[in-house]
Formats: C-alpha cells, sequence, structure tokens
C-alpha cells in the first residue's frame, strides 16, 4: 500500500470493479476459475469424518484362501475363482481377496461387484500397462483396498489417449475407481498418470500407508467426495493438482484430511487443494506450486505479471509426465522441464465440463483450512496458505516463499501457536479478522506484514489467475494480537487494519518502510494497546501510534532526521534503566513503543544513534515530534514543554 489516501482510493475501485463484475461477468469468473466469488461452501470441520476404519488399517490377508493371479507380459495365469481374463481384461467379479504379481505389457485389471461387496487386491510385484484406459478400472463395488505386500515394488500406468465407450467415458486416471478406494501397505507404487489423472476415486480416497510415487498430466491424487491420509511416503507430480478433493454439493464432503505422512508435491497448480475443509495434523511437507515464488502472480508492487502461468523450469511438461512402463515410454524424469503438457493440462476441462481452477498455491482450502502440526516447507507461485473462509494454524513449522500472500484467509484468520517464517511475499498474513495468540512469526513482505480488510480473494478479477481481489466492507477489518512473538520486515506497511487495531499481549517488532506514503501501523479505526512489547519503526511521512482508548503507555516518536539501518533504538526510564531496546535492520526516523513498564506521567528517553527525545508520558497515548499522521495527544514538541530534543 502506499498511505491511507491511496489505500482508499484502491478499496472503492476494488469495490466497484467487484460489482461491476458480479453483474456483468460473475458468472464466467467462476467457470474460468472453479472458484466462487460469493462466499465459500457452508462446510465445516464440525461437518467432515476424518476417522479411518479398523480395515483401512488392516494390511492383512489369508495368502491361502486367496486367488491368485500371475501375469507373464502377455497374459495371465488365474489360481482360484472371481477372476476371469477376457480380450486382454481381467475382470474380477466377486467379493475377496486377490493377489496380483508378474508383469503385463498391454491390458486393463477391471473390478465389478456387488455394490455392497468388498475386495482386496494385494500388490506382490505387478506391472501393469494399458494403453486405451485405465490400467486399474474399479467400475462397481461397496469398497477396495489395494494393500501393498512388504518389499514389494508395483507400477500401474495409462496411455496418452482413451478408447471408451459411451459407459465408460469419463474415465480420466490411470488408476480410476467409481467406490471407495483405499491404499494401504508397506511396499512401493508408482502410478503415470500419461492420459490426465494418476490415481480417482469418484467416492472416497484413503490412504493409510506405502510409497506412492504419481505423475500425471492432470491431478496426482484425487478424491471426488474427499482424500484421508494417515501415513506414508508421497512423491507427487502434477500438472495441475497434487492432491485435491472437489465435491462441494453433498455436505460433509470435498474436504482432505491429513493425519501425517512425507510429501513431496511439485504442482502445476495448487499443492493441496480441498473444495470445503482442509485439515492438517502432521507431516513433513515440501511443496512447489506454479514453479514456486520465483514466478510470482505479483510483481513488487502487487501488480499481475506479464505472461504468469506459462511455467517453466522445475515444473512437470514438455514430454508428457509418465513412461517407465511396458508401451509407456522412457521412466519419468525427477525433475521435468518444459511448460506446453503444463499450460495444456491446467486448461483441461473436468467430467462436467467446467475449466479446472488455475491458481498456484500451496494449500488451499474453500471453506476452512486448519493446521494443527506437521513441518512445511511450501515455495508457491500464489498464495502459500489460502482459504476462502477461515483459516487456524495453532501448531507446526511454515517455512513460506509466495509470489504472492504468505497467508491468506477471506474470514477469520487465526494463529495460536508454532513457528512461521515467511522469506518472500507481497503480502504476509491477510485476513478479514487476524488474531495472534501465540506462536514465532517471522515474515518479509514486499507490501504490508499484516493486513486486515474485507471482501473476497478471488481468481481472474483483474486478469491474473489468483489474483487477489481483497477489498471492500473495511470497517468490520480487526487486527487483534494477544500472544507470541511477531517480527516484522514491510516495505509497505508494517501492520494495516482497514479497521481496528488491538494489541494486549505478545511482542511485535516492525522493520516498518521507507518510503513516505507508508506506516509501521496504519488503522482505519482505533488502535489500541492494553499489553505486551511493541516496537514498531519506519518512516515519518505516514506514522501512527496508539490511541486514547489505549490502557498501556505507549510513545509515537517522530526524530528530526533519519537514523542509519543497524542503529538500536533504546527506551529508557528516567533511573537510566533499558525498558525495550531494537536494532533495525532498516533506516527509520520513527518509532512508536509501548511496554507494560511505562506510566503516564513518567518521563523516558528515547534513543537513537546520537538523537535523543526526552518525553514525559502526560497521556497514555503520547505522541512526540513532528510528522506522521499521529494517534496520541503531543507529549512535547522540541523546546516545548514536556519534552525536549537532543
Amino acid at each position: 500500500m502506499t498511505g491511507r489516501k491511496r489505500q482508499k482510493l484502491a478499496l472503492l475501485l476494488a469495490a466497484t470493479l467487484a460489482l461491476w463484475s458480479l453483474a456483468g461477468c460473475g458468472k464466467k469468473a467462476v467457470e474460468e476459475t472453479g472458484e466462487e466469488e460469493s462466499g465459500a461452501p457452508a462446510v465445516s470441520a464440525a461437518d467432515i469424518d476424518i476417522t479411518f476404519t479398523a480395515r483401512d488399517l488392516d494390511v492383512g490377508y489369508d495368502e491361502g484362501t486367496a486367488t491368485k493371479v500371475a501375469f507373464d507380459g502377455s497374459g495371465a495365469t488365474v489360481t482360484g475363482s472371481g477372476a476371469a481374463l477376457d480380450s486382454g481384461v481381467l475382470t474380477i467379479s466377486a467379493e475377496g481377496t486377490y493377489l496380483l504379481s508378474g508383469r503385463w505389457d498391454e491390458g486393463q485389471i477391471r473390478v465389478s461387484v456387488g455394490k455392497e461387496e468388498k475386495v482386496q487386491l494385494v500388490l506382490q510385484g505387478v506391472m501393469v500397462h494399458c494403453s486405451t484406459g485405465p490400467a486399474l478400472y474399479i467400475a462397481q463395488g461397496d469398497k477396495v483396498f489395494i494393500t501393498l505386500a512388504e518389499g514389494s515394488e508395483n507400477a500401474l500406468s495409462d496411455g496418452e489417449s482413451y478408447s471408451l465407450d459411451e459407459a465408460d467415458g469419463n474415465l480420466d486416471g490411470a488408476v480410476f475407481s467409481r467406490a471407495d478406494l483405499t491404499v494401504n501397505g508397506t511396499g512401493a507404487l508408482t502410478v503415470d498418470g500419461n492420459y490426465k489423472h494418476g490415481i480417482v476415486s469418484k467416492d472416497d480416497l484413503v490412504i493409510t500407508g506405502g510409497e506412492l510415487t504419481v505423475t500425471a498430466v492432470g491431478q496426482a491424487l484425487s478424491g471426488k467426495d474427499c482424500v484421508k491420509i494417515g501415513d506414508g511416503t508421497f512423491v507427487l507430480t502434477s500438472g495441475t493438482d497434487a492432491i485435491q478433493s472437489s465435491n462441494a454439493e453433498d455436505a460433509g464432503r470435498g474436504f482432505v484430511y491429513i493425519a501425517g505422512g512425507d510429501f513431496t508435491l511439485r504442482a502445476g497448480n495448487d499443492g493441496v487443494q480441498a473444495e470445503t475443509v482442509l485439515w492438517i495434523d502432521g507431516g513433513t511437507f515440501e511443496v512447489v506450486s506454479g514453479g514456486g515464488s520465483a514466478n510470482a502472480s505479483t510483481d513488487a508492487a502487487g501488480e499481475a505479471q506479464p505472461g504468469w502461468g506459462q511455467w517453466g523450469g522445475d515444473m512437470p511438461g514438455g514430454e508428457r509426465p509418465g513412461g517407465g512402463m511396458p508401451g509407456g515410454g522412457s521412466a519419468p524424469d525427477a525433475t521435468p522441464t518444459g511448460a506446453q503438457t503444463v499450460q495444456t493440462a491446467a486448461q483441461q476441462t473436468d467430467t462436467a465440463g467446467t475449466q479446472s481452477g488455475d491458481s498456484a498455491k500451496g494449500l488451499k482450502a474453500g471453506s476452512e483450512l486448519i493446521v494443527n502440526g506437521g513441518t512445511f516447507d511450501i515455495d508457491s507461485s500464489d498464495d502459500s496458505l489460502h482459504c476462502n473462509g477461515d483459516l487456524t494454524v495453532t501448531d507446526g513449522t511454515l517455512r513460506l516463499s509466495s509470489g504472492d500472500d504468505g497467508i491468506h484467509a477471506d474470514g477469520s484468520l487465526q494463529i495460536g501457536g508454532g513457528t512461521i517464517e515467511i522469506a518472500k511475499c507481497y503480502e504476509g498474513i491477510e485476513g478479514l479478522h487476524i488474531d495472534i495468540s501465540g506462536g514465532e512469526i517471522s515474515l518479509v513482505a514486499s507490501d504490508d506484514g499484516l493486513n486486515a480488510t474485507g471482501g473476497n480473494d478471488g481468481s481472474s478479477l483483474g486478469g491474473r489467475p489468483g489474483q487477489n481481489s481483497f477489498a471492500g466492507d473495511g470497517d468490520a477489518a480487526t487486527i487483534s494480537i494477544s500472544g507470541g512473538v511477531l517480527r516484522i520486515d514491510a516495505a509497505g506497511d508494517g501492520i494495516d487494519s482497514n479497521g481496528d487495531l488491538l494489541v494486549s499481549g505478545g511482542t511485535v517488532y516492525v522493520d516498518g518502510p521507507t518510503s513516505g506514503g507508508d506506516g509501521a501501523l496504519d488503522y482505519d479505526g482505533s488502535g489500541e494497546v492494553s499489553g505486551g512489547t511493541v516496537v514498531a519503526v519506519g518512516s515519518v511521512g505516514m506514522a501512527m501510534g496508539f490511541t486514547s482508548g489505549s490502557t498501556q503507555g505507549s510513545i509515537l516518536c517522530n526524530f528530526p532526521s533519519s537514523v542509519a539501518a543497524g542503529t538500536e533504538f533504546a527506551l529508557k526510564d528516567s533511573a537510566g534503566n533499558t525498558l525495550v531496546s531494537y536494532t533495525p535492520q532498516k533506516a527509520y526516523q520513527s518509532v512508536a513503543v509501548s511496554c507494560p513498564a511505562m506510566k503516564q506521567g513518567e518521563s523516558y528517553t528515547l534513543c537513537a544513534g546520537n538523537q535523543t527525545a526526552e518525553v514525559t508520558l502526560s497521556e497514555l497515548a503520547t505522541t512526540y515530534g513532528q510528522g506522521g499522521m499521529g494517534g496520541g495527544q503531543m507529549g512535547g514538541m522540541p523546546g516545548q514543554q514536556g519534552g525536549r530534543m537532543r
């Protein structure tokens, strides 16, 4: 942002554009981006089932009673009942356990049992390629379990085009299931989705173990009703989303739940995307989306980057992901290059005829995003964490680099714990209501550090995929800080609330702007401090301190001249004791300081290099020196009673 007047103008313009888009092109925006402009689905965390059944976790089987299928390159030998080979299709037609092994160069495994029947497929070193459709197609059943036998290496792949009849016209994954699908065990499975997606379930997709390597032109893992992951190791390379659930029509569906696991995600679009709720309790995540923050969706001024979305470098593309299978070409490259396939995949239509979303966020949810633990290294072209509703972080270690926002929520954004390091972003933490009660947060932003405003963060409103249209309804916005440690380095406003700013605890250090059009603190309503320690340094032009409703002492001090970067600031009491000290990493001229030891009526010395100011705290919120927007009562200008500058 570039100052309060320009900010209000921008808000007005954005609101006007939003109204225009709703009147004239709202439907088009939804069709092109897959994101709703008028609110998120009404599904919350309380509505979803995150449990795993005993059968999901059970990897046992009776080899003596199971039907055995041994592939020999061109066919198979079936020992037992319930499975038959005919015209290149192995059809499993009865409930039971089936042990699969060997290599099949061209063929399809098809499961078609009663709607109430369950099937367990035990993969014991099987490689199957089907050039005309899914290698594994689950046409009907109650639930199918894919158990990866201990020590086994398995592979399933499809071709670049399908030959389908009308009944199966929407098949689009190397592993495709119309029933609930569970993957468990300790073995390894490689899936190459050369046509479109890797593993697709039109019901639930549950994974509780195994080592999965999935490379896909489209999505790597897709569960329409949900994706639930309990454990496992995942290396996913996708032209669109790496992990996705898409059902927003049925209550309690369209969610992703992750309890643990080790994830390496390289996604052309979003790393993990849930149409409704994304809930993560643990795991280790390394995510690169949209080519990473180097391929930023915004430039340094927050404008759309020309050609954004034309990804190259460390992204899937060029050669189609896949291969490494009988008839499937060469093995997939661990670091694929080129952009053509990614762009094509990002524009592919789903089975309903609508285009997939073009955003390239790290973690994305439609209605609620919850992070209760885990370790995250996210390098995202768009927001690293994004929710169209409410977002909560209670614990975990998050290391984020974003080409847009570090963490964004259209609704409430709560941080209660964990360690958050945002090394690069346009705006650091953004939401309608930002509530920070714990954790350790450090961020470097090319615009605002914390930004609270209203509206919906949609895609493509300003022309680029993922562009924020986060504006309007500013009077409702709030930033509340009651705990934690915050270290903010912002080129724009350090802390910017288009409503109220309330500080009641915690420790806040702000290295604010050096430009005169922004301030270390900025708010449109009240700015009140009742606890905690705050040192906010920056330029003097738009500097603000706290307001008279505060119950803890504060001083906004504007020094006569700029202070060099690396020069310590210190607040001392009348006895010479240092109450607060901070060494800014940028040049500064204004300091807003508050700490519990400050008392009304007492005198303090503010030191910044060879400049000092002696200030009497005549009011709990006192401003001293010339310039800035103020925010408190004047505590004495140079040469006036109540304070003096040396």
